[in-house]
């Protein structure tokens, strides 16, 4: 006798739930274990990047608070002092920062300057002076603004090749599961499945490792462009006192 759709339907629903027929859903650690060695090996060279990405973006982040909170303290010093000399002197006693560098610099220079070309009246920097301070001022700035973008080159290179990275990763995913389609003439996906979730996993963590890379590059290109607009500033600034005090 032949059974009926209700008869059939019953029996498909008691097999599919009959105990112990139930499939386990594999993590993600057992995802990546299982992956052939092309697809961890990209990876692993997102992972590292990834992993130091972030340890460029928390010494960068401290690094730039510190520049930011130094670099104001001195300028309130700068400003409430009335002695060059008291500047220099107490200067050192704060932490680093960018346009204190670019001070100390200057004074260096005009310290020089002063000693060496003197008139007779011991008030007047000789013809040149002015530009070998601006000079110097510019060199330091240079060097304090080289030591605040250095690391993030590779934050930018991080954000722009990890996704092609992962792109990479997810190809040859693809074109292992086509591969085993061939093989074997099915297309089901306990065939196809595990390397179309290798490939998933390999764009999943080339965005996670680009995605912060490209904030914090981001940010940090702000923050460095103000601590370089107040050297800029501060240079000027010098410029204008060694001038009224010093020049002819």
């Amino acid at each position: 006798m032949p059974l009926s759709g209700t008869q059939v339907t019953q029996i498909y629903l008691a097999t599919v739930s009959a105990p112990g027929e139930t499939l386990e859903e594999p993590g993600m650690a057992e995802l990546v274990l299982q992956a052939d060695v092309v697809v961890q090996g990209t990876l692993l060279v997102l992972v590292g990047m990834s992993i130091f990405c972030w340890i460029i973006i928390f010494n960068k982040l401290a690094m730039l608070r510190r520049a930011s909170k130094n670099s104001k303290d001195f300028l309130d010093l700068f400003w409430k002092s009335r002695r060059l000399d008291q500047v220099y002197e107490r200067a050192g006693r704060l932490g680093e920062s960018p346009v204190r560098a670019v001070f100390q610099a200057g004074y260096v220079e005009l310290s020089k300057l002063s000693n060496k070309d003197r008139d007779t009246s011991g008030e007047t920097i000789a013809l040149g002076g002015e530009e070998n301070l601006a000079r110097a001022l510019r060199r330091a700035a240079t060097v304090e603004r080289t030591n605040l973008q250095r690391m993030t080159a590779f934050l930018a290179t991080t954000g722009s090749t990890a996704p092609f990275i992962g792109l990479f990763g997810t190809v040859w995913g693809i074109l292992r599961a086509f591969q085993k389609i061939g093989a074997t003439g099915q297309a089901s996906l306990a065939v196809v499945g595990p390397d179309i979730s290798h490939a998933l996993i390999a764009t999943a963590i080339g965005l996670a490792a680009a995605i912060p890379a490209v904030m914090a590059y981001n940010y940090f290109n702000a923050r460095i462009r103000v601590l370089n607009d107040e050297m800029s500033n501060f240079s000027s600034d010098f410029l204008n006192i060694v001038k009224r005090h010093f020049g002819n």
